[in-house]
Formats: C-alpha cells, sequence, structure tokens
C-alpha cells in the first residue's frame, strides 16, 4: 500500500492519478476530508481507502505492516499566513512524527519541501546540504520547510535511525490541473484564466524594485506532470537518499507566463500591472532558479514540458472548463 499525504490538494491528488495511470491502485488517501471545494479531486481516482490527517498517526501505529511507502505532500502551504503555531503543528512537528514512524517501521518516506525555503537566495538555488542550514527563509510558511529539512539532516548527521529510504524535494512554482481550490495561492495561470473569463484582460504585480521591470520577476515554473514524474520515479528507482530541487532549471518572468495563457487561449495578450499586496510585498521572491545537476546527477534524465507547451496542455485540456486530471 502507497500512502498519499495531502491527497486532495493538488499536487496529492496529481500523484493519486499518475499512480493509478501506473496501475498503482492500492492507495491510501490522507487529508482534511472536510473541505467540500476539495472532493472533486479524488473523484474516480481507485483507492483503498482514506484517513484523515488527524487520526493518520494511530493509524500508522496499527497498521504499518500494509505500507510500502509514504509520499507525504500534505502541509499548510499559505504564503501569507503569519502564524507560526499552524505551521510548527501542521508542518513541522507533524512531519518529524512521521519521519520517526518511518524510520522504526523501516518505511520509505518521501516528502515534500519548498522553494520557499531559500528566501531572497543569498546562498543562490543549489541544493548542497552544506548550505541548506544557511538559508534564510521570508515568511512562516519557508521557515517550517527550513526547519524540517535542518532537522532531517540533523538526524542523519546524528546517525539517528532513519527511513531506509527517504528524499525531500524543494518544489519550486508548480502549477497544473486541481489547483483550483487555492484560492490566492494558486497559479498565476489559473487566476489569468479567469481574469480573462471575466474581464478580457489579466492584471500583474507591479514591480518594486529598481532592477526588475514591470512583469519581469522571474519564477522556475514546472509542471506538475512532471513533478509526479519525478516522485513516481524516486519511489520505484531509490536514488540516494537526499534533499533535492525540483524545478526546470530555467527561470520565466510572470509577464511570460501570462502571455503563454492568453496564446493557449487564441486571444491577443491585454495586460497592466497592480501593486503588489502590502501584506507580502516585502516577503516576495522576484528570481527564483531551481540547480538541478542533484537531480540529474540521481539519475533523472527525462526533458521537462518548456513553459509555453505546460502552459497549452493545461489550458487546452483541463483549465478552460476547470476539469480534473
Amino acid at each position: 500500500m502507497i500512502v498519499v499525504t495531502g491527497a486532495a490538494g493538488f499536487i496529492g491528488s496529481c500523484m493519486v492519478q499518475k499512480l493509478n495511470e501506473a496501475g498503482y491502485t492500492d492507495v491510501l488517501a490522507v487529508d482534511d476530508f472536510s473541505r467540500a471545494d476539495k472532493e472533486r479531486n479524488l473523484k474516480d481516482k481507485k483507492l483503498c481507502g482514506q484517513v484523515a490527517r488527524n487520526n493518520f498517526i494511530r493509524w500508522l501505529e496499527r497498521n504499518h505492516a500494509d505500507v510500502t511507502a509514504i509520499l507525504h505532500l500534505g502541509a499548510r502551504t499559505d504564503t501569507t499566513e503569519m502564524d507560526t503555531a499552524i505551521f510548527d503543528t501542521l508542518n513541522l512537528e507533524y512531519s518529524k512524527a512521521l519521519w520517526q514512524l518511518c524510520a522504526g517501521f523501516e518505511i520509505p518516506f518521501l516528502y515534500a519541501s519548498s522553494a520557499a525555503t531559500y528566501g531572497l537566495g543569498e546562498q543562490g538555488y543549489i541544493d548542497d546540504e552544506k548550505l541548506i542550514p544557511l538559508l534564510k527563509p521570508l515568511n512562516p510558511y519557508g521557515q517550517s520547510k527550513q526547519d524540517f529539512d535542518v532537522w532531517v539532516l540533523d538526524q542523519v548527521a546524528r546517525k539517528e535511525q532513519t527511513p531506509p529510504q527517504w528524499a525531500g524535494f524543494k518544489f519550486f512554482n508548480v502549477y497544473g490541473p486541481n489547483e483550483y481550490h487555492k484560492g490566492r495561492m494558486a497559479s498565476v495561470i489559473m487566476h489569468t484564466a479567469r481574469q480573462i473569463k471575466a474581464t478580457g484582460a489579466m492584471k500583474l504585480f507591479r514591480s518594486h524594485r529598481p532592477d526588475f521591470q514591470d512583469g519581469a520577476q522571474s519564477r522556475d515554473f514546472i509542471y506538475v506532470k512532471d513533478v509526479v514524474d519525478i516522485l513516481q520515479f524516486f519511489l520505484e528507482k531509490r536514488p540516494p537518499n537526499a534533499i533535492y530541487n525540483l524545478g526546470t532549471g530555467k527561470a520565466r518572468t510572470f509577464l511570460d507566463l501570462a502571455k503563454g495563457t492568453f496564446h493557449a487561449l487564441g486571444l491577443e495578450p491585454i495586460i497592466s500591472f497592480v501593486d503588489t499586496p502590502a501584506d507580502i510585498r516585502d516577503t516576495y521572491q522576484y528570481f527564483t532558479e531551481a540547480d538541478m545537476g542533484k537531480m540529474r546527477a540521481a539519475g533523472y534524465m527525462e526533458p521537462f514540458y518548456g513553459l509555453e507547451e505546460g502552459i497549452t496542455d493545461y489550458v487546452q485540456r483541463y483549465l478552460k472548463d476547470e476539469t480534473i486530471w
């Protein structure tokens, strides 16, 4: 049995779909199933059961012999939430508990970290584990992911008991189907498509730095189908235990992203700029780009979707009608 936490969410539900398409039907979904707007993400997927997030640790203690691997993709991901106690509970302590149980029961454990750990990129965007403790995230969400990464590396350095296979993945800017419930935290592609439907135009954040033109803020955007391909590769091939970047290795601008969405809809771009909201302006990343050398050295050699290619697949196959993958 493969367990996917956060299974009703964006990346988690895409992971379940990918596993189903690869022939895995013995999949246990773990999540907070109280949100009606996430229910359709799991509709028609093949599962052996569902367990509420708050009950899963007790469930695992009783049923660990049936579990072959855990993909821990569940987390509180709101970068505007400032209550650190929420992240300490849901992201840090919960992840520690799962790690320790997987270590004790010898269950492979793959987990989601985040590129939010890199902050302003003072140390670059290199997944060198000697540099990870030096990173300075810009918000409590990023700090919670950083704290768990550092804790994991400390466990390894101290030669504490660890899962037989483990890997952490610093997700960069993931976009794709099944993110429709994410609201403000959804990708700019989804917001662009919705704004075009409502107004015929798109508003991007204005730059508040003299070294970036409006719309030139850049991120490493990765299509969710590439993300789940990589996770399946690690599940099956078992590359070296480590923390890895998970992006494409190529930064692109938000202006490119918005133009690509217009073009995928068969429309000429109409784009204007508005001030970045004050509550995120001081913690806004203007550039991210994953160094993917470590991932390639681990054996994953498949090409990534190009930005325009990924946007076209997302928009034309899913986003026009907001259908589920």
